[in-house]
């Protein structure tokens, strides 16, 4: 599972998919859309200005701002629950790209209608036990100012809007396939089928928002008899949201479905997602997400990459394969920051294929292989945020997977600069004249960039910033340093950044939001105590479990993006990791390590697309020219797996 066509960023900025080809934006509608873009980018920079706030105020006056945590955090549920409205706007949800491989037709826009369809419905659901949760669920404390309930009425609107939305594309499917931008009957009649089934599939929970726990004992009976009828259902149900999901539907919708079914079949509580959902994203330990997203793209937009670029070419350009070292290294600081590999090779994508083989003139093959491979090579590296992620999933301080990450990292960097210097020695690649006058010339234009990461290592790991305070500082740094200093980006250019990053915040922290939820009702079960109790049973060998431990990790990456594996399959793996005493960032650097692989892995590598579409090459090609580096990234795999010393021997650095 891939973001469907993420180099599709660029649509964004010129198209809104809402609205039917060839028919414009209504005055009304364009003003809305207006709000709510400029709304989520006032609530991202709010939640990096605070904590710089938090800091100053404390540094002069020893005293905090009240709340300001729990302000932040409430950011964060915004900037999720805004993003995913701007995601289903401009379709850039995460979900199964196999949709992709069927042409444009028919049989393509009936699944669009209806995993459409299905999204209306689930997401109408979401919005009534909303409801339902913040009436009965949640307490009447207030969050500085506001009443906690307020705050969180955000959810019921955010799920609405997003029916809606979900339904009005699905009528314009049907207008499509009637050769028309008007409304067709059976367009609206499906759409407010969705709509209405899905207000009579919330029974439960409205007839709790309308009498609470009061509620007569013939109401009271019918629920009871909701839950087994839902409950009989429940596997055809099942493998309807699965079909659903290999058909294009969102995932955060299908994690949301699966939820809602699970919970209602087993006699829990539907407005137990929301709950979930509630305190999942006002978790400040996934704060600094966004706001290293937004480094990622302030660097990606700006002149960085090809200051950076000329600074490491001037310094190792004399070496045999110098530019190998440079083209690896700086993907991996880009990559590190972004934390999406498709954005590295489309920011540098360009310039470093014109250095090799346009410049040096290094095989085609291997200029598109090597770009194309290392597009995902920096994911390992602090601060990325995979990294941030498996440390929230794993309850574990994030200081030791940025530690455990260093070594495996350097040594996937390290392999593909030996094989890339191979291959520049077996084809006489020329070397280049060393200019220490340039180098130091360049070494000064970019030493803002190079300083970014060793300032915020260096406060982190020495305690003197919180890690939400290092994203505020990082994104209050690059935006003083791109903006001001080296004046790439201009105020006007700022809206457009935050467009190119809120889908990917947005759709991350809406699938982050209602994993937690399916993950509640997974460990409730004690179904990964369950399959961890099968496994020992069923293979008593370590280095055997590790084996199908790879092979799992690699087919799962064919199909799910890092983050969605992150969310969804990484909670089932931890029991198994445990009966294997297998350490936890041991486990979580085997995990990200597979994972990266699946960026360049056929058939749905998200890399291989990316790379198609930047390099104007056929698919077909970008597999082969892939072939010899995804092999040398699978022997890293292997050392990975079973050094276990790589991935734990610096954690003796933290006290």
């Amino acid at each position: 599972m891939n973001i469907e066509r993420q180099e599709d960023n660029k649509k964004v900025e010129t198209q809104n998919l809402e609205t039917q080809p060839g028919k414009e934006l209504t005055g009304i509608r364009k003003i809305l859309y207006l709000i709510e873009d400029i709304f989520c980018m006032v609530v991202l920079v709010l939640m990096a200005v605070l904590p710089i706030l938090e800091i100053v105020v404390f540094t002069l006056f020893k005293t905090g701002i009240t709340a300001s945590t729990a302000y932040t955090a409430h950011f964060l549920l915004f900037t999720a629950l805004i993003g995913g409205m701007i995601c289903t706007r401009n379709e850039t949800h995460l979900a199964i790209s196999l949709v992709q491989f069927i042409p444009e037709g028919k049989i393509r826009d009936r699944l669009k209608l209806f995993c459409n369809l299905v999204s209306s419905f689930i997401a109408v659901v979401i919005a009534w036990s909303s409801i339902s949760f913040i009436t009965i669920g949640l307490d009447s404390t207030r969050i500085g100012f506001f009443p906690r309930r307020v705050l969180a009425a955000i959810i019921p609107i955010a799920f609405l809007v997003m029916a809606v939305r979900f339904a009005r594309r699905a009528s314009w499917v049907v207008n499509k396939q009637a050769g028309t931008t008007k409304p067709v009957f059976w367009g609206v009649l499906l759409s407010v089928l969705a709509l209405v089934l899905g207000t009579a599939a919330s029974f439960p929970v409205i007839v709790k928002i309308i009498w609470g726990f009061d509620m007569p004992d013939a109401i009271f009976d019918l629920c009871f008899v909701f839950a087994d009828i839902v409950n009989f259902l429940k596997v055809p149900l099942i493998v309807f949201m699965v079909i659903a999901a290999f058909g294009g539907t969102p995932l955060f919708i299908v994690l949301g479905g699966l939820s809602l079914l699970l919970l209602q079949a087993s006699g829990g509580e539907m407005d137990t997602v929301p709950l979930k959902l509630y305190f999942g994203l006002i978790n400040d330990k996934i704060i600094p997400i966004p706001l290293f997203a937004i480094v990622g793209f302030f660097l990606s937009e700006s002149k960085a990459g090809e200051r950076l670029v000329a600074t490491f070419r001037n310094f190792f350009s004399w070496l045999p394969g110098g530019i190998i070292i440079v083209t690896v290294i700086i993907c991996a600081f880009f990559t590190s920051f972004t934390g999406a590999s498709g954005v590295t090779i489309l920011a540098l994508g360009g310039i470093l294929y014109a250095i090799l083989s346009e410049h040096l003139k290094y095989p085609e093959k291997f200029s598109v292989g090597l770009l194309t491979s290392v597009g995902s090579i920096g994911l390992l590296f602090p601060p990325s945020l995979p990294l941030i992620l498996v440390g929230t999933v794993l309850l574990i301080d994030v200081r030791q997977l940025f530690l455990g990450g260093i070594i495996p990292g350097i040594i996937l960097v390290i392999a593909m600069i030996i094989f890339g210097v191979i291959i520049s020695l077996k084809v006489k690649i020329p070397v280049e004249k060393f200019e220490a006058k340039k180098a130091f010339l360049s070494l000064r234009d970019s030493s803002l960039e190079i300083l970014l990461p060793i300032i915020l290592i260096v406060a982190y790991f020495t305690g003197t910033l919180s890690l939400v305070q290092l994203g505020a500082a990082a994104v209050l740094y690059i935006f003083i340093v791109e903006v001001f200093i080296h004046r790439d980006v201009k105020l006007a250019d700022i809206r457009k950044i935050f467009a190119k990053a809120i889908p990917i915040i947005g759709g991350v922290l809406s699938i982050l939001a209602l994993a937690n939820a399916f993950s509640y009702y997974i460990v409730d079960t004690q179904a990964p105590a369950n399959v961890a109790a099968w496994m020992q049973h069923a293979i008593s060998s370590k280095l055997v479990f590790l084996l199908l431990l790879n092979i799992a990790l690699l087919f799962i990456g064919l199909f799910l993006d890092m983050f969605s594996a992150i969310l969804i399959v990484l909670p089932l793996i931890i029991p198994l990791g445990e009966i294997y005493g297998i350490n936890p960032v041991h486990l979580g650097i085997i995990f990200l390590v597979n994972l990266e692989v699946g960026y360049i892995t056929p058939p749905v590598g998200l890399n291989l697309f990316l790379a198609s579409y930047r390099f104007q090459k056929s698919f077909v090609d970008i597999c082969r020219y892939v072939a010899p580096f995804l092999l040398v990234r699978l022997v890293v795999v292997l050392l990975v797996t079973y050094i276990p010393w790589l991935s734990t021997g610096l954690l003796g650095l933290i006290k």
